[in-house]
């Protein structure tokens, strides 16, 4: 089964997309985890460390897919 970390900071847009794209994720194929930085801001860095630059983004096995245009990670710093 291959991870998908679903990243957002619980905007409209994120909320959004949290609907619409990481529950269309197969969950026989995708274990999906969903990370609301706004709530969890230790965990800005693992975001950029798979390249993340502004969310809601969707990381499938590390690579970042960037959904739309919510907030800069800087603006969670």
């Amino acid at each position: 089964m291959s991870k998908a970390l679903f990243f957002h900071a619980g905007c409209p847009i994120c909320i959004s997309a949290e609907q619409q794209v990481a529950a269309a994720l197969d969950p026989a194929r995708y274990d999906v985890e969903v990370v609301h930085l706004g709530e969890q801001k230790s965990r800005i860095a693992e975001a950029e460390g798979f390249g993340v630059q502004s969310v809601p983004a969707l990381v499938i096995d590390g690579q970042p897919f960037h959904i739309n245009f919510g907030a800069s990670l800087a603006d969670l710093k």
